[in-house]
C-alpha cells in the first residue's frame, strides 16, 4: 500500500476523521444512549520517515512537558497536538444556523475547542473559516459569565463592563512554540449528520472564535488545512465533557493495522458502545484513570510492573509514580506515535531485549533507535513478548509488531525511547495502542481496553 512497511506503521497518526454517521435514539430519562460514530480514514499518501516521526514525537513531548512547567497560572492550557503535527485527526463539524462545515484537529491532549473565525487578520487557515455574522445562533459569552473563567484570559486583559464594546468574554490560548489563538469564547448550535443522511441540530457548543491566530502550531503546514482544534481532554470545557450528559461522559477509539491493504477503517465513538463490530459483548479489562491535580487534562494510567516473556523485570515502582510536583506518571496519548518510557525502566527493558533477541544487530541503528535487527536471513521472526501490569491487575500485552517495527525491508527496530526530562512522564503512543479498543470512561474514572473486535471490519 505504501512505500515501506514502516511508513504504514508510522502513518496512523495522520487521518481525516469524517463525521458520517450519528445515531440519536430515544432514551429513557437520565439514561444517555446516543452515540456519535466517527470513522477514521487514512489521508496522507506520503507519511513521515521514522526520523521525522521521532522528531515530531520529541517536539510533542517537549510541548506537553512545558505545560507542566507553566502550571503556576491556573488558566494556562496544556499544549495541543497541533503544535507538532502529530495526532492529526480532522473532525468534520457543522456550526451555526444555517450550518457551516469545518474541519477541526481532534486532540486528546487539550480541552479548548476553537475555530478560525472570519475576522482572522494574519497567518490564518488557507481554507474558508467560520463566519459568525452569517449565523443566527452565534453568541459570545459575557465577560461576567462564570463560564468565561474556564478559559485562559489575555495577557493584557480588556476591562469588563456592561457596554457592548467590552462585554464579550475574551480568551488567549498559547502554545509552547509561541503560537497563539485569541478571540471570543462563544456558544453556537452544532449540527451532525445522521445515519439517514439528515442534519440534526444539537445542544450549543462552547468554543473559542479565534480572530487573531498566529504561529506554526495554528498556521503552518503541520496544521494540515484545519480550521481549528477539537479538544478531547478531561477538563470541563472539552468537547467530550460538554457532550457528557447526553453521551455518558465516555468515548472510545480503535486504531487498526494500517499495514493491511486496503487499509481497514478505524473509528472514534463518542458515547457508549464499541467503535468496532464485536461478536457478542466484548469483555473489557479496566484500569483506573489517575488524576494529576497539577495536570488535570491528561489521561494518566498507573503501571505496576513490566514483564518480558512473563518474567517480571526489576524496575523500582517509584519510576512510574507521579511525584508531589506533578512530574512522572504515564499518559495514554493517541497524538504521539512512538512509546516513551522513563529512562531507568527503558534501560532495563532495552538490555533484556538485547539479550533475548537472537538476530544480528546493526552496529549503527537507524532512525535514532537504540536497537535495530537484520532480519534478511530469517523467514519467520519471533520476538519477546512485552507486557505491562496496570493498577487494578489488568494486563496490557501488545503484539510484538506494535513495538518492533520495520524501518526497511530487512530491518526491524525497537520503537521505544527514553524520557530524560525531569518534568517528563512516560507516554504510551498510538503504535503501542494499535489493534485495541480503548474506552475512556470519565464518570467511573477508568480506562477499558480489549483486543477483541478491533481487527474486524
Amino acid at each position: 500500500m505504501l512505500m515501506a512497511l514502516i511508513s504504514s506503521h508510522l502513518s496512523i497518526f495522520t487521518f481525516i476523521l469524517f463525521l458520517s454517521a450519528t445515531s440519536l435514539p430515544h432514551s429513557s430519562a437520565g439514561t444517555p444512549s446516543h452515540t456519535l460514530k466517527l470513522p477514521l480514514l487514512h489521508k496522507n499518501p506520503y507519511p513521515p520517515t521514522p526520523s521525522e516521526a521521532l522528531s515530531a514525537d520529541n517536539h510533542r513531548l517537549s510541548t506537553l512537558f512545558s505545560a507542566l512547567r507553566r502550571r503556576i497560572h491556573p488558566y494556562l492550557p496544556v499544549t495541543s497536538a497541533a503544535s507538532s503535527g502529530s495526532g492529526q485527526y480532522l473532525v468534520s463539524l457543522n456550526l451555526g444556523t444555517p450550518s457551516q462545515r469545518l474541519l477541526l484537529v481532534a486532540d486528546t491532549g487539550s480541552d479548548l475547542t476553537w475555530v478560525s473565525c472570519s475576522a482572522c487578520r494574519s497567518h490564518c487557515s488557507s481554507r474558508a473559516a467560520f463566519f459568525p455574522r452569517h449565523s443566527a445562533t452565534f453568541s459570545p459569552y459575557h465577560c461576567f459569565d462564570s463560564t468565561c473563567k474556564l478559559v485562559p484570559q489575555p495577557q493584557k486583559p480588556v476591562p469588563c463592563n456592561h457596554t457592548r464594546l467590552h462585554s464579550a468574554c475574551r480568551y488567549e490560548y498559547s502554545y509552547s512554540d509561541g503560537s497563539i489563538t485569541n478571540g471570543l469564547f462563544s456558544h453556537e448550535t452544532t449540527t451532525f449528520n445522521t445515519s439517514a443522511g439528515k442534519l440534526v441540530k444539537f445542544k450549543p457548543l462552547s468554543f473559542g472564535c479565534g480572530f487573531w491566530n498566529s504561529g506554526p502550531s495554528v498556521s503552518g503546514p503541520n496544521f494540515n488545512g484545519a480550521h481549528g482544534v477539537l479538544g478531547l481532554g478531561r477538563g470541563p470545557i472539552s468537547f467530550s465533557s460538554q457532550l457528557g450528559r447526553e453521551f455518558g461522559h465516555k468515548f472510545s477509539y480503535c486504531l487498526k493495522d494500517y499495514t493491511l491493504s486496503p487499509p481497514p477503517t478505524s473509528y472514534l465513538l463518542i458515547g457508549g458502545g464499541s467503535p468496532c463490530r464485536v461478536a457478542g459483548k466484548a469483555k473489557l479489562s479496566y484500569t483506573p484513570l489517575l488524576t494529576n491535580p497539577l495536570s488535570p487534562t491528561f489521561y494518566y494510567i498507573g503501571i505496576q510492573s513490566v514483564s518480558i516473556n512473563d518474567v517480571k523485570l526489576r524496575i523500582n515502582p517509584s519510576v512510574w509514580a507521579i511525584d508531589k510536583f506533578g512530574n512522572g506518571g504515564t499518559v495514554l496519548d493517541s497524538g504521539t506515535t512512538l512509546t516513551f518510557l522513563a529512562e531507568p525502566a527503558y534501560r532495563i527493558i532495552l538490555a533484556v531485549f538485547e539479550r533475548l533477541v537472537k538476530l544480528p544487530k546493526l552496529a549503527e541503528p537507524s532512525a535514532g533507535f537504540d536497537l535495530c535487527l537484520n532480519v534478511s536471513g530469517s523467514s519467520r521472526t519471533h520476538f519477546p513478548q512485552l507486557s505491562f501490569e496496570l493498577v487494578g491487575g489488568s494486563i496490557l500485552s501488545p503484539p510484538p509488531q506494535n513495538y518492533f517495527i520495520d524501518t526497511s525491508e530487512t530491518v526491524k527496530c525497537l520503537a521505544l525511547h527514553p524520557v530524560t526530562s525531569v518534568e517528563g512522564f512516560s507516554v504510551i503512543g498510538n503504535l503501542m495502542q494499535q489493534g485495541y479498543t480503548f474506552e475512556f470512561d470519565k464518570d467511573r474514572s477508568r480506562l477499558g481496553f480489549t483486543r477483541h473486535g478491533c481487527g474486524l471490519p
